[in-house]
This record gives structure tokens, sequence and C-alpha cells, in this order.
């Protein structure tokens, strides 16, 4: 996701925007909200329950322009900035979270890091289908028992003539084998630095290449609809030329793209915390026991109050950590307060809106209930909340572990 030097909001102050969003802004959130109603919400329980990887309304989405947002137009994107990829990515997570990561992923971990980083040559080749959504493209962090280790990399890529020789192994890597998958761009161990750390480089492995194995679909526990697999290298060749940015780079490619990744993972969280809030308020006035609506009961409108609140403040979170990056300003620290507040609360808020629909809920039928599934992934992926801790704490200039 690169970031833009113009103001993501009207009017704003030193420390942050006004929260009155642009005509362009608001027309894209808008629009988000029409796709999210009209083309989603009717099917997303039928391809949750098969656990089908939507592909017709991933690029229904690119013919949106959703998948361009961050890019400039002059690069064949849509214009806009992170605030502007969060405001869409919120939308279609109030109604299905699958398709809102596969969106977050796609753009900010496919497309971003090659917007940043790639060659005037590999954009050419790459960049505009994803920019499109007729294509995706997968980011090849994680790896088997590394967790949030990214510096205890396994994966090799060695020279051989002009040839990367890659081998290793990624795990819970999304957009990395589908039918429309473009390429994966692998972080791999590349040498040695003179201070003794492994040198990593990000390498872009073409869909197809022989020696790059993907993996059958990972079986999750939520976001049932996500490309989601493991992958395998072996003595797998790519050109050179495919080094995306500078070798012995990889560290600061992945970096950037995490730290906007976490302000766009925070923004699906605001969008089932919105969903929640929304279907329960509903419920509340609709639903009668005892001869009145359950939200007459304190045991139902607290927990709801409960949701608003935790809504509001996840949004304010989110919105200021994109527009400092949109402004050119540091967000490393916002983008984790903004995860981690996000995350929880919408872990909590599933739960307690579970609870207010009672046995309805706890169905894949249900939105809630397929919230509640999706819910704790959002504590984990792009950094878990221990890891969302540490960072916050070293911003302060708290002591690391020795």
């Amino acid at each position: 996701m690169s970031t833009s030097t113009a103001p993501a909001t009207g009017p704003t102050t030193a420390t942050g925007p006004s929260f009155g969003l642009t005509a362009a802004q608001q027309e894209w959130r808008a629009r988000a909200r029409e796709f999210a109603q009209q083309r989603v919400a009717p099917v997303a329980a039928d391809l949750y329950r098969r656990g089908e990887y939507p592909v017709e309304l991933v690029r229904a989405m690119g013919a949106e322009g959703f998948f361009g947002l961050g890019v400039p137009e002059a690069d064949g994107g849509s214009g806009g900035g992170l605030l502007e990829l969060c405001l869409v990515v919120e939308e279609i997570g109030r109604v299905d979270q699958s398709l809102g990561i596969t969106l977050e992923s796609a753009a900010g971990l496919g497309a971003a890091p090659l917007h940043r980083a790639g060659t005037a040559e590999q954009k050419q080749r790459w960049l505009g289908p994803l920019l499109r959504g007729e294509k995706v493209a997968g980011f090849g962090l994680t790896e088997p028992g590394g967790g949030s280790d990214n510096l205890g990399l396994r994966t090799r890529a060695r020279l051989d003539g002009g040839e990367w020789v890659i081998d290793g192994r990624k795990a819970f890597i999304g957009n990395a084998g589908s039918a429309i998958t473009s390429h994966v761009t692998v972080t791999a161990v590349t040498g040695t630095r003179p201070d003794g750390r492994p040198e990593v480089s990000t390498v872009i492995v073409p869909a197809g290449t022989p020696g790059f194995e993907p993996q059958p679909r990972n079986d999750l526990v939520g976001w049932r609809t996500i490309d989601n697999r493991d992958l395998v290298f072996r003595g797998c060749r790519v050109p050179v030329a495919n080094t995306l940015g500078a070798r012995g780079a990889g560290l600061r490619t992945f970096l950037g793209a995490l730290d906007a990744g976490r302000v766009a993972i925070a923004a699906l969280a605001v969008g089932m915390l919105q969903g929640c809030l929304d279907a329960c308020t509903a419920r509340a006035r609709e639903r009668q026991a005892f001869g009145r609506p359950i939200g007459a009961n304190q045991g139902v409108a607290f927990p709801i109050a409960d949701m608003a609140v935790a809504a509001q403040l996840a949004r304010d979170a989110t919105w200021r950590a994109a527009w400092l990056a949109d402004t050119g300003r540091p967000y490393g620290r916002e983008a984790c307060t903004a995860k981690l507040y996000a995350t929880e609360a919408a872990a909590r808020t599933a739960r307690a809106a579970v609870q207010v629909f009672g046995g309805e809920g706890f169905t894949n039928d249900s939105l809630v209930g397929r919230f509640y599934r999706d819910a704790k992934v959002l504590e984990i992926g792009e950094g878990t909340s221990e890891v969302q801790r540490v960072l916050i704490a070293r911003h302060l200039g708290l002591p690391g572990p020795a």
C-alpha cells in the first residue's frame, strides 16, 4: 500500500484528521457498501458453507477499482491512499470477513510491495493485472515453526549463474495458489551480512514455475473461503531479475508491507465490529421475549452499547493511523495500537453478538456465527497481539528482552 502526500481527509490539525471524509472518500465508501450489500451479502453464507474461493467476486471487486486503491492513477491504480483502502475493506468486512481479507492481502501484501519496490520492467509485467483484480499475488514470509520470528528464516536462495535457486517452505500464505494467482513474493536468506546476521532478500516467483509447489488449501476454522496454503520450494529457479528491491533489502520490504497491513487488518476488524453492532441492534429491537423487545433488558442493551463504543474507538484509531501513513508521517506505533485494540475488541464483540442471538447465532447461516469463527485469527494475522504489545513497548522506549 503506497502512501500519498495529499491529505487523506478534509481539514486537519497538527495531530490528526478532522474525520470529515472528502467527497471522493465518501464515494469509495458508498460504492463499497453498495457492492457488499448487493453482491456479497446474498451469497456469503452459501460460499462460507462450501468453503469456495469466490473468483468471480474477486474479479468484480477488481472491476470496481478496489484493488488499485493506494496506487496513483498514473501508475494504473485507482488513486487514494491507505485510508481509502481501509474504508473499502471495512465495508466488505461488515458482511464477509473472508472476502475482506482477500482484498486486504491482495492489495497490501500482493500489489503494494511490487508498486513500492519493483523495477519498471517488473511493474510492466505483473502490476497491472493485480491492480485490476484480474490476478492476485501472495507474500511468502511466515514459515513452519517460525511464527513471529521473521529473522529465523530457513528458506534459502543461492545464486547459480543468472538465477536464484530457492529451497524451503512457507506456511499460511494467502492468495498463493488460486486459479488467478500471478506470483508469490518470497523472503529468503541470500547470504550473510558483515555483522553476521542473515541477509534477507525478496524474490518474485511466478505461478507454475518448476519447483514451486503450492500445497492443498489449509482447512481453517474461520475465513473459510480464502485461498490460504503452505508453499514448498524444491530447487525452484527464477532469474536474478526477479529480485524485488535491492539484494539484502528484504527486511525493509516486508516491514513496510506489515505496517500498512496492520492498519488494514484493523479496518477489517472495524467491519466486524460494525456488522455485529448492526445485527444485534436490529435483533434487540425485533426479537420479543416475555412480551417486550429483548433490547429493553439491560442484559442485552449494555453489551450492545459496549459494541458501539468499541466500534467508534477502533475506527478512530484506524483512521488516524491511515491518515498518518497517507500524509507521510511515522505511524508504526499507531498501526500497532489500531491493530491491537480493534482485533481484540472484535473477538470480544463477536462472542457477545452470538450471545445476543442465542442458538440462532451459533450457525453458519448467521452473520454473527460466521464472525465468531472468523474473529480469532484477527488477533494472529499481521503480527499477534503479543507482538503488537512488544512493538508498542519499544516505541515507548522500554528495554527489550535480553
